[in-house]
């Protein structure tokens, strides 16, 4: 198998995690591919027609994405139920923790494009208010209400890990857990884990 992106990318680590997780790390070949918000990756594009990252590849020579699709498809093949698990609540719980996770992660990145790559003098400044407020309403979400979820290491607790670094690496000033000490202390535990290590930026 084969995983096309950059591990820069919160959602290319969350497949890579995953993949280490569920024991196919050593399976799970990395390929650099870049994206930029301008200029399509043809070679991307013949994967997946959104060329957009992460795109896994399977032994099957079939194309699969986005990043959750991934880590369903890891543990499906693995035959890990732990990530995520078969039993209604509980599964329907991780599936909505990692979908906060995946939301941060898509205003996280954003916020990224807008005040990294857009042209200076184009910012569009309410859209960034929002969206750091929509930010800190998640991360106070997290810190109140689904600590006990993190606690345990599943599909939800490996994505909002990922994007807590990725915030960390991109948007330092976010000073993130200020006032989220149990938050702060879930992702520094978490972060010790080899598929962290394993995948660490920088």
């Amino acid at each position: 198998m084969k995983l096309y992106g950059d591990l820069i990318s919160p959602f290319v680590r969350m497949a890579m995690v995953t993949a280490h997780e569920t024991g196919l790390g050593d399976k799970v070949e990395r390929a650099e591919a870049r994206v930029d918000p301008t200029v399509p990756n043809t070679d991307l594009a013949k994967m997946a027609p959104l060329a957009k990252i992460p795109v896994l590849t399977t032994e099957h020579g079939h194309a699969i994405y986005d990043s959750r699709v991934i880590i369903e498809y890891l543990c499906h093949i693995s035959g890990n139920k732990n990530l995520l698990p078969d039993e209604g609540v509980k599964r329907f719980r991780v599936l909505t923790l990692q979908a906060l996770g995946q939301g941060i992660a898509d205003s996280a990145v954003g916020f990224r494009y807008e005040t990294a790559v857009r042209p200076q003098g184009l910012q569009w400044q309410g859209w960034m208010d929002r969206t750091k407020i929509r930010v800190d309403d998640a991360l106070n979400e997290l810190e109140a209400h689904w600590i006990s979820y993190l606690a345990d290491t599943n599909a939800g607790s490996i994505c909002v890990a990922v994007v807590l670094s990725y915030i960390d690496f991109r948007l330092a000033s976010w000073a993130w857990r200020e006032g989220r000490p149990k938050l702060g202390s879930f992702h520094d535990e978490f972060c010790k884990r080899e598929s962290m290590v394993k995948t660490k930026l920088g």
